[in-house]
């Protein structure tokens, strides 16, 4: 008998939770965000469960809502990820340590080099979310006037990743000899100079530190749209996708997998993990009146604000008791965001302001229920093909993730679902992803 395949699961941690009410809950953490203190305890909450990754998402700027929502929110301050994962580095052994890094404003060369060094700083634990930027605002802080163009965002990544790796692979894994009696520290023959030239980069390299620990940081993805799926299919080893209903999920995992293939890659090597909102109860009532409780923490201000920034377009003009107007127009923006939300309200048959409010708090998937029902749904997501995994979104803290790791995890483990034990040192090994030849020193 061939053993279960097993769930991926990371943690989203930045912020600590994606629901706007979550600092408000009783017992909460107000400032979960913003504390080292709490964050390494979470961390080891998370090694102790074995999860494959602590993932920090992040912004380039405050959220473009106004004021009045804005002042609700707990994510207007946070760690940057590249400083906070290395000390996170320092206080865990396995946990892989993922952060966002935009390839719309910054350069290939600080990314190159600050995810080299977290990957030899925790031993092989690094990845790199790539994100194309979707709030407008980040424009402003970096010299531009208006965002770039959607189309002209992804062209950029793809190129922008290239160059990335390019400078990783810019030393041969033995290039350092570092030879005492001879005075030679690195053998010249091995290390490359990039020398690249293209339609937005140029960078001569090499990369002024050695190879990193896995080759490549685990190149990790999370668009959703057409130009999003197409690249994740090409470069991506992990896409952390939108929840939804199961069926929209099983079609989304079919045909990423399918583009990966497509593009000459082993569909086994793009994983595949939803975000999954989680709210245990010891009862289904309980984690009913849990759900309802955080919901309730979430202001007016805060609702609207959210769904004019997932449609792109202001929402407080919209009449608050009639559908969602038929001619909402094109954005910008994050375009997977506004099908997603469109997508419910017509579903679902919502009103603005139910949609709303559905959205001021959290809209994804949820999974609401017993540890044991939370584990059956878990379960046939795996094995119905509509994930490989999920990133996990606690829905406060530290009790929402205390719940799961001390009653949702050991029962994935009693069926066979999730590790007791991590199966390497690096998240390479850990995620089973293979380790990358470097393109101008291939092994013999």
């Amino acid at each position: 008998m061939t053993a279960p395949r097993r769930l991926r699961l990371g943690a989203f941690m930045r912020p600590v939770s994606i629901h706007t009410a979550a600092w408000r809950y009783p017992g909460a953490f107000p400032d979960a965000n913003f504390n080292l203190q709490h964050l390494v305890r979470f961390a080891r909450s998370l090694e102790a469960a074995r999860f494959d990754a602590f993932f920090m998402a992040d912004h380039q700027a405050v959220l473009n809502m106004p004021i009045q929502a804005l002042k609700r929110s707990a994510t207007t301050t946070s760690f940057d990820p590249l400083t906070l994962l290395p000390a996170l580095a320092m206080v865990t052994e396995r946990l892989g340590l993922i952060a966002t890094a935009s390839t719309t404003y910054n350069e290939p060369w600080h990314v190159a080099r600050k995810f080299a060094s977290l990957d030899h700083i925790s031993g092989g634990r690094a990845g790199w979310n790539v994100v194309t930027s979707g709030n407008p605002h980040e424009a402003m802080n970096f010299g531009r006037d208006e965002h770039w163009e959607h189309a002209a965002r992804y062209r950029r990544a793809h190129e922008f990743i290239d160059v990335v790796k390019g400078l990783w692979d810019s030393w041969a894994d033995d290039a350092f000899i570092r030879d005492v009696e001879s005075g030679v520290y690195f053998d010249p023959e091995k290390m490359h100079v990039l020398g690249h030239k293209g339609e937005h980069f140029s960078v001569r390299g090499p990369l002024n530190v050695a190879r990193p620990v896995q080759g490549w940081p685990v190149i990790v993805q999370a668009g959703s749209s057409e130009d999003g799926r197409q690249l994740a299919a090409e470069t991506a080893e992990v896409i952390f996708a939108a929840g939804g209903p199961i069926g929209d999920a099983r079609a989304f995992y079919a045909d990423v997998k399918a583009r990966t293939a497509a593009a000459g890659r082993d569909p086994d090597h793009l994983l595949v993990l939803p975000g999954a909102f989680v709210v245990v109860g010891d009862s289904e009532e309980e984690a009913r009146e849990k759900r309802a409780r955080l919901d309730a923490g979430v202001h007016d201000d805060s609702a609207i604000a959210s769904l004019s920034i997932a449609l792109g377009t202001d929402a407080s003009l919209f009449d608050p008791d009639a559908p969602l107007p038929q001619d909402i127009p094109e954005t910008n923006a994050s375009k997977s965001g506004r099908e997603r939300a469109i997508a419910i309200a017509r579903r679902e048959n919502l009103t603005v302001r139910q949609l709303a409010q559905r959205l001021g708090g959290y809209a994804g998937a949820a999974m609401v229920g017993t540890p044991k029902r939370i584990a059956d749904e878990m379960q046939e997501w795996l094995e119905t093909g509509a994930c490989d995994g999920f990133n996990i979104m606690f829905p406060y803290l530290p009790g929402g993730l205390d719940d799961f790791v001390t009653k949702v995890v050991p029962e994935l483990q009693r069926r066979g679902l999730h590790r007791t034990e991590y199966e390497g040192a690096t998240l390479r090994e850990n995620l089973g992803l293979p380790r990358p030849s470097n393109r101008f020193f291939p092994r013999a």
